[in-house]
């Protein structure tokens, strides 16, 4: 794992040695230690921390699908040889609120290079979803709420909310955010993966 110069202000905190496996997706913080800390958030919130896989360390490839908000179904293999962004979020969530202009900012730069966005909404119904969206001016696309299946299919590796996700051209994981993201990291991350493939 390598931390570019794109994002110098992001401190790793996993080892390469250990891989992005290892890292904990909640920032070592479940839903009862939270609690014991007077937090009833009743979700795993992450930190932010961030882990990057060079080509030769990133695991299978990730098939996300469903329906988006508006019941068109989506899926990850109609879109051979994208590099694609995976926020999980829900508007219930003040980290997710707060880092939504980020992401927005970001996919406006980064649709000009090819690259994808889509949102995994959870624990809310779609309408619900797409209003929030609607009122924060988002305009890339979101799965609905599917009883946890897309997360399953994230391979583990985004049960904070929020979470992000960098999948490469193979749709390989090579990056992720555990917790809110910034327009610039995002954008760092996904520029990275772009140059090296």
């Amino acid at each position: 794992m390598t931390l570019r110069r794109a994002v110098p202000a992001v401190t790793l905190a996993c080892v390469a040695a250990l891989g992005l496996a290892a890292c904990g997706s909640d920032g070592g913080k479940s839903i009862s230690d939270q609690a014991n800390q007077g937090s009833d958030k009743n979700y795993l919130s992450g930190d932010g921390t961030l882990a990057q896989l060079s080509p030769g360390e990133r695991g299978k490839p990730v098939t996300l699908s469903g329906k988006l908000l508006d019941g068109t179904p989506w899926s990850t293999k109609d879109h051979p040889g994208k590099v694609i962004i995976v926020n999980v979020w829900g508007s219930w969530c003040p980290p997710c609120k707060a880092e939504t202009p980020d992401l927005q900012k970001a996919w406006e730069k980064l649709q000009k290079k090819g690259v994808l966005m889509v949102g995994v909404d959870r624990q809310e119904g779609p309408q619900t979803a797409a209003a929030y969206l609607k009122s924060a001016g988002v305009t890339y696309p979101s799965l609905r709420d599917d009883g946890g299946a897309a997360l399953v299919a994230l391979q583990g590796k985004a049960s904070a909310t929020p979470s992000t996700l960098v999948l490469d051209s193979e749709h390989r994981i090579a990056a992720r955010v555990s917790g809110p993201t910034t327009t610039s990291t995002l954008t760092g991350l996904v520029n990275d993966v772009l140059s090296k493939g």
